[in-house]
């Protein structure tokens, strides 16, 4: 897994203001993963909250860059599927 730091422009290392929700959602992931999907368990309610989270996170952090289409491109991707409750999942997750 990567760093939820960045180089900031003078060289010194800042957090991600969405970090936190990313590593949650990551260890929410990570032990869906290797404790149900791995043994054959599909339950696609697993880590949806997080998921939300860290996404509406990421929203408002490009909005606040003027980066948001970069976003709604994403949404757009082919490698993207939207659930039946409107929510987004990426299939490379």
């Amino acid at each position: 897994m990567g760093s939820n730091k960045t180089m900031s422009k003078g060289g010194g290392v800042i957090a991600s203001p969405c970090a936190q929700l990313r590593a949650t959602y990551h260890d929410c992931f990570n032990r869906w993963y290797s404790e149900k999907f791995s043994k054959g368990q599909w339950d696609k309610e697993e880590c949806i909250a997080e998921w939300d989270k860290y996404r509406a996170c990421l929203e408002q952090y490009l909005e606040d860059k003027h980066l948001r289409h970069a976003l709604l491109e994403a949404d757009s991707s082919p490698y993207f599927v939207k659930d039946g409750a409107g929510s987004s999942n990426s299939v490379n997750t």
